[in-house]
């Protein structure tokens, strides 16, 4: 009988010992660079993909001066309800953002050389917002410290100067706390000198290690959000809606515009920041554009609302707002957005007018124009009868801006300005017609 246990035993352990043998899992990913969209969509990859290969702790490798408190709300949010434990290392700065979303995580680890700390609010020249904006930072970090079961008055000074903390940070300043300083208030576990180091404090050791890989896909998203690339797609967009306005049929321009929506829109949706509805009042946008120039002609309420739209839509999908609510982002940047888009439209403006007539003079451009003439001596004729008007004088029903419609003998005809912008209104002399087009001159009274 006690040879069938020992037997029954040895049987039990081999069936276990795969199960003890089984390696746990960690999942590694960077944050090194400004806090924003594509640090919030790196976020929510990684521990999505963390959460698929069952990792036992998720371990963020950062370096950062901080960034954008809305996106590092977003991040801290994540980390807080993440049943993952979450540790981060902190290889040299965890500054504003990067503080906010250390102090989220379970474990702070530091190198001798790191910091935290210094996370009062600032705008992109680095001056210090009012008060209003600092009381909501004061509160992120607070509740996120309460939250981890850290002091939550040493989160406070990070943000606040007029916090006091007797033996650590006086009246005046903002707090910034080295290795050493975080070590002793706790709010680092231990100097570490990097993520292998990490591993074995936390008793990880022989774990997997899964390094996260930045996709050429979040590369070219990061690319392409950027403030500078997005300011000249806006120009595309604007350049080549104006410039096909002018010079409607070709469709070059508007190409270029088209292309150059996409590659604005596209990654600012994917990243979380562009909405439906804000994609779709830039489409009603150049839908009341389109209205004004070709059906109801005349500057008035479509073309001005179409301009409204067109840069509500541009600029609101470039901060993160729910719907018209703007708590977390702030009027400051929403005000930059704007600033940012009427700029660039203005910009690509000039650059049409400077640079449109020569564009369409060159060898390039003229490769995609169609050269020929059908003319009437070489036997080519329309459906009506070529020449019939000419000489004729009629009035501009509509403004042409170059085309428009136009009235002679009491018949409606699509005419052509020859002479740029002709008022609704003002006599005119036919002096061209080709197919259906009647080309006219105006009639100085």
């Amino acid at each position: 009988m006690q040879y069938l246990k020992q037997l029954l035993l040895i049987f039990l352990l081999s069936l276990s010992l795969p199960l003890l043998a089984q390696k746990q899992t960690v999942y590694v990913f960077e944050m090194k660079d400004e806090i924003g969209p594509a640090a919030w969509r790196l976020t929510q990859k990684a521990f999505a993909k963390a959460k698929e290969s069952g990792a036992e702790a998720i371990i963020i490798d950062m370096n950062t001066y901080g960034g954008m408190v809305e996106y590092a709300d977003s991040i801290r949010t994540k980390i807080l309800n993440s049943p993952i434990r979450t540790i981060v290392f902190i290889e040299n700065n965890a500054a504003s953002a990067g503080a906010l979303i250390s102090i989220a995580c379970d474990k702070i680890y530091m190198s001798p050389s790191a910091n935290i700390g210094a996370a009062s609010v600032v705008n992109e020249k680095g001056e210090v917002l009012p008060e209003k904006y600092q009381s909501y930072m004061r509160g992120r970090m607070r509740a996120t410290a309460e939250a981890t079961k850290r002091n939550p008055l040493i989160a406070e000074g990070f943000v606040d100067p007029e916090v006091e903390i007797p033996g650590l940070k006086p009246k005046g300043k903002v707090l910034t706390l080295t290795a050493t300083e975080a070590l002793k208030v706790g709010y680092c576990d231990a100097e570490v000198a990097g993520i292998d180091a990490v591993i074995k404090a936390e008793d990880l050791g022989g774990s997997t290690i899964i390094n996260h890989q930045v996709s050429l896909l979040d590369k070219v998203l990061s690319f392409l959000i950027s403030p500078a690339i997005s300011g000249l797609l806006i120009i595309l967009i604007i350049g080549g809606i104006y410039f096909e306005m002018q010079a409607p049929g070709i469709g070059f321009a508007l190409l270029v515009s088209v292309v150059a929506s996409l590659l604005y829109f596209a990654p600012l949706y994917l990243e979380g920041l562009a909405e439906h509805w804000e994609i779709g009042l830039f489409l009603l946008g150049i839908i009341l554009l389109l209205l004004e120039v070709f059906v109801i002609p005349g500057f008035g309420v479509a073309g001005i609302l179409g301009i409204v739209c067109l840069i509500a839509g541009l600029a609101l999908s470039l901060v993160l707002n729910d719907w018209f609510d703007f708590t977390v982002t702030g009027p400051e940047k929403l005000t930059t957005a704007v600033l940012t888009v009427i700029g660039a439209m203005v910009a690509a403006i000039i650059v049409s007018v400077i640079f449109g007539k020569s564009l369409m003079r060159s060898p390039v451009f003229q490769r995609l124009v169609l050269q020929d003439e059908q003319r009437s001596q070489q036997g080519y004729v329309s459906g009506r009868q070529v020449g019939a008007l000419i000489d004729k004088t009629g009035v501009a029903k509509t403004d042409l801006r170059p085309s428009g419609k136009i009235v002679i003998d009491g018949k409606w005809y699509d005419g052509v300005s020859l002479d740029g912008f002709i008022n609704q209104g003002s006599e005119v002399l036919v002096v061209k017609q080709e197919n259906y087009n009647v080309f006219v001159r105006k009639i100085n009274s």
